[in-house]
């Protein structure tokens, strides 16, 4: 793990060439179906929504970005809990916390409200 404060934000999806294909499709054909509601609010059907890579890319947090699969093998411990995702947790030197719940990301309707809730609970817990 780093050392510093720091959010990681877990896709409900697998790494992959083919997976982004199949969860860009998935969106766009069926996006009240699609099981990545982090994806479905930081991503259009296939690219970044612009209002998030604006924040993204000048927020003072820093931020690290995972797709499931490959955050389960980087972070993979038997005292790890066991997180639905998507998911934002946040480091610090105690170790991973939830910090935003995949419950929590279903309620957001639009990236702006997302981008409000990462700032307010990054102030919260800094």
């Amino acid at each position: 793990m780093q050392s510093e404060r720091a959010l990681h934000f877990v896709y409900n999806a697998d790494s992959g060439a083919l997976n982004a294909v199949k969860d860009s499709l998935h969106k766009w054909l069926s996006p009240e179906t699609y099981d990545c509601d982090l994806c479905a609010l930081t991503h259009d059907a296939f690219q970044e929504n612009k209002a998030w890579k604006s924040f993204r890319e000048s927020a003072d947090i820093p931020m690290h970005f995972h797709h499931r699969d490959e955050f389960e093998k980087t972070f993979r411990s038997k005292w790890l809990p066991k997180y639905d995702f998507p998911a934002i947790l946040l480091e610090s030197e105690y170790g991973l916390e939830l910090m935003i719940s995949a419950d929590e990301l279903k309620e957001l309707k639009a990236v702006e409200t997302l981008i409000a809730t990462v700032k307010e609970k990054w102030k919260l817990y800094s």
